[in-house]
């Protein structure tokens, strides 16, 4: 190991490295405890058997999200539709076409990023996720921007973007600036499902994806 063995000369410092020597398995112990590294399958497992709240008596089945593990851009909406839950992926319903024109405005695509949702869990009626749920989910969110490290993160929506930032100002206060969760730029963007009922909001979503562009150029 390199350390030279230190010898005693008398009786008195024999019985003082023999107390040392007793203690000495102890700290070895404690030198040798880490810090369990997270994994996706970890983080996966615990999702789809997670009982933190009531909507594990509802769902068909958790969403833990798609894409890219290691992608630059993490899209953050709600909690699941229907449609996300049965098909196991975010943006799966009716609102997906428009989803994927604005990935491919940003020369994006769903296999570059990684979508996931606030709240894994779809809500029943598709309604608003409650305090209890979005504070259930959100160590597992945390953990899933861990483990991707991404560039950007785009929050879609208001449940979504009031979450990440812990705000309640409206969506339309909070887009159309930059962000930072944990030093991570966050640009938050209108649903899909809002730009299908107001198509006016259409110019301001593209103003919000040139922004978020600006990130990954």
């Amino acid at each position: 190991m390199g350390i030279e063995v230190w010898t005693p000369r008398d009786a008195q410092n024999v019985e003082a490295v023999d107390r040392i020597d007793a203690l000495m398995p102890d700290v070895e112990q404690l030198v040798e405890i880490k810090t369990e590294q997270d994994t996706w399958q970890a983080l996966t497992n615990e999702i789809k058997t997670c009982q933190a709240c009531d909507l594990c008596q509802t769902r068909q089945q958790a969403v833990v999200g798609s894409g890219n593990l290691n992608a630059e851009v993490l899209w953050v909406t709600e909690a699941p539709t229907l449609g996300d839950e049965q098909q196991n992926q975010a943006f799966a319903d009716d609102r997906a076409a428009l989803f994927d024109e604005m990935l491919r405005a940003m020369s994006l695509s769903r296999e570059a990023v990684f979508m996931t949702h606030i709240v894994k869990c779809r809500p029943p009626d598709d309604r608003d996720p409650k305090k209890a749920e979005l504070a259930a989910c959100g160590d597992f969110l945390t953990r899933q921007i861990a483990l991707i490290q991404p560039k950007l993160i785009i929050s879609v929506g208001r449940v979504a973007t009031q979450q990440l930032l812990q705000s309640k100002e409206t969506l339309t206060n909070l887009r159309g600036t930059v962000h930072h969760i944990d030093a991570i730029p966050m640009v938050a963007i209108y649903h899909p499902a809002y730009l299908l009922r107001k198509l006016s909001a259409k110019s301001m979503a593209w103003d919000d994806m040139q922004l978020a562009l600006t990130f990954l150029k």
